[in-house]
């Protein structure tokens, strides 16, 4: 070919080059065009460098990334988080996603935007992978944060005293250290999609506007990989698996009715670990929506609006609302529609409203005060008065190395009287009665990285599980069995009676027989005269436990948050004081120590 002919070829290719990188940068954000400047400028300026974008200084490099940290208990937080993560970088904003627990929480100071979604534990008390940054920036050593731009959302339950007071505390904090909010925080109750979706789109169009100025003046921006993909699968989507096996697990003469219950996860390919949670939707039993119903005096095949859907006011109370668990808004709500007394003298009281709510189902809050005769109610202002339904979390009683395409849980049925009637749990009763085995049940998996075994096979642990707590556990030994682990496993288990009660016996004593597991001790409370229960055996074993500790063991806690959490942590502040030789401010930094370590871990409830 004449050189004239190549040069011609070239300028032509040149062209046709330019032309089609015009093209591709038309629909490109000022963003995505600011990160193609400094990647352009980069491959000029190092053409034989990695095709990454050239490190740029940190300043401008915080400047224009938008970080999201979440702090979660139960996967709610984190959940909202990475579709916030996701929406974000679909805007073609730089994003940072991290839990609380991941981040060292001085690096606060390198953060310029700023997004926090938060849980709030029990009683207003921080999520585990918060508690760190939480103590740190209400603390003396927090620095000045002027330069940051934030925003909180904050997840709760109203029916808790202290309600969201941790998404609270965070913005408070923030405030107090300088930072401007880019939006107002938003606090959320159980039924948390419509406000979290409004919040974050408010959000992303705020932190957009800002880091855009940021790039007019820097033209530089780097983008960041969300570090988690969605599952095909999930709370919004899941998945209809089988109901394989319910299975009564306590005696005929125990107090208790506890499931063993066992779903295939089919060809869905969803994947587990142990000590993560199965998300579980159901459906409200159908004699329940009839007795309602009726109370009420709809016609079943009314017509109510939920979301952008039209359905029968029977469909609706079966699958789209809370009917066995009551919210103090709706007791509000029928007190002042009834004009009941009775009710009404419950709103002067916050304490006393919530422990009637809780204990009583919507029919039962109906049924104490119906409605005069002249006052008109149609089935669209009832069902507005309602809770959306939510999903179920129950801790993953299997290892899936075990089990492979199944999942199994154990399960309380939740059941008490009202007058005459039997009330059973929406979820509990739902796996217990209301499906038959073959079944259909949407699941999703919800993943706790907040209560994972040890990585290193030779640790030893320390599991404390009464009752229904005990699920991840088996897990737990499964596991343990599966990866060949040498380290020492030691259970503390307990619950009413030892005939009827002890769950998994056959299990544990296999366990015990092979040697997998190394002790186990038991408190059944009414074998005798005094109850005994979990922490009890703990103080009893307190110079074993401390040598344990020093040794290096990881220590779980799983079940009933309200009491047993807080009677076992006594016991092992008490222990580490008393074994340790230290005082109750060193014994609770001992402790608090060994939780950042992710050496002492919670799943409660």
């Amino acid at each position: 070919m004449l050189p004239e002919q190549q040069k011609l070829n070239q300028t032509m290719l040149d062209t046709n080059q330019l032309a089609s990188f015009k093209q591709s940068i038309n629909d490109l954000s000022p963003l995505q065009l600011a990160w193609a400047s400094g990647y352009l400028a980069a491959k000029a300026e190092n053409t034989g460098a990695s095709t990454a974008p050239a490190a740029v200084a940190s300043a401008s490099e915080v400047s224009t990334t938008l970080t999201i940290l979440y702090g979660s208990q139960t996967g709610n937080a984190k959940g909202v988080a990475k579709k916030l993560a996701a929406q974000a970088i679909s805007e073609g904003l730089s994003v940072e996603l991290k839990s609380m627990g991941e981040i060292k929480p001085k690096t606060i100071k390198n953060i310029t935007h700023l997004l926090v979604v938060a849980s709030t534990n029990g009683e207003g008390e921080a999520p585990d992978d918060a508690i760190a940054l939480h103590e740190f920036l209400a603390s003396k050593k927090a620095p000045k944060l002027e330069h940051l731009h934030y925003s909180v959302l904050s997840l709760g339950d109203t029916s808790y005293e202290f309600f969201c007071q941790t998404g609270k505390d965070f913005d408070l904090n923030l405030e107090k250290l300088g930072a401007k909010r880019m939006a107002p925080r938003v606090d959320c109750d159980v039924d948390y999609d419509a406000d979290a979706n409004t919040w974050t789109t408010t959000v992303i169009t705020q932190a957009k506007a800002l880091l855009e100025s940021e790039i007019a003046a820097s033209n530089v921006v780097t983008l960041a990989k969300v570090n988690s993909t969605e599952a095909l699968y999930n709370k919004q989507s899941p998945y209809v698996a089988e109901l394989l096996l319910s299975q009564k697990i306590t005696g005929r003469d125990s107090a208790k009715d506890v499931r063993h219950i066992e779903i295939d996860l089919g060809e869905s390919g969803l994947t587990y670990q142990a000590g993560d949670a199965l998300g579980v939707w159901f459906d409200n039993a159908v004699a329940l929506v009839d007795e309602l119903i009726t109370e009420l005096g709809f016609d079943d095949q009314e017509i109510v609006v939920v979301g952008d859907e039209s359905v029968t006011i029977a469909q609706a109370l079966k699958t789209k609302f809370e009917i066995t668990q009551t919210s103090i808004q709706f007791v509000d709500f029928w007190a002042n529609k009834a004009q009941a007394t009775n009710l009404i003298a419950l709103l002067e009281d916050r304490s006393v409203l919530r422990d009637y709510a809780a204990n009583h189902q919507v029919v039962d809050v109906v049924k104490s005060a119906p409605l005069p005769n002249e006052t008109k109610l149609n089935a669209q202002e009832f069902v507005d008065a309602l809770r959306k339904i939510t999903p179920r979390l129950y801790s993953i009683a299997s290892s899936q190395s075990e089990v492979e395409e199944e999942v199994h849980l154990t399960v309380g049925l939740v059941q008490y009287q009202a007058g005459d009637a039997n009330r059973q749990g929406g979820a509990s009763g739902f796996l217990a009665n209301g499906i038959e085995e073959g079944g259909a049940v949407k699941v999703f998996i919800e993943h706790n990285d907040n209560f994972r075994l040890p990585a290193n096979n030779e640790t030893p642990v320390i599991m404390i599980g009464p009752g229904t707590g005990v699920a991840p556990f088996r897990a737990f030994m499964q596991e343990r069995e599966a990866n060949d682990a040498t380290g020492d496993n030691w259970l503390f288990f307990g619950d009413q009676t030892f005939t009827q009660d002890f769950l998994y016996q056959v299990e544990w004593q296999n366990y015990l027989k092979s040697g997998l597991l190394s002790k186990i001790d038991l408190a059944f409370s009414r074998d005798q005269a005094e109850k005994i229960y979990v922490q009890d055996r703990l103080l009893e074993n307190a110079d074993e436990i401390f040598s344990w500790l020093e040794r290096g063991a990881h220590i779980y806690v799983c079940g009933d948050m309200s009491r047993m959490a807080k009677d076992v942590e006594a016991a092992l502040l008490s222990i580490i004081a008393t074994k340790g030789q230290l005082s109750e401010e060193q014994a609770t930094e001992y402790l608090k120590d060994l939780r950042n370590a992710k050496r002492y871990q919670k799943d409660v409830y």
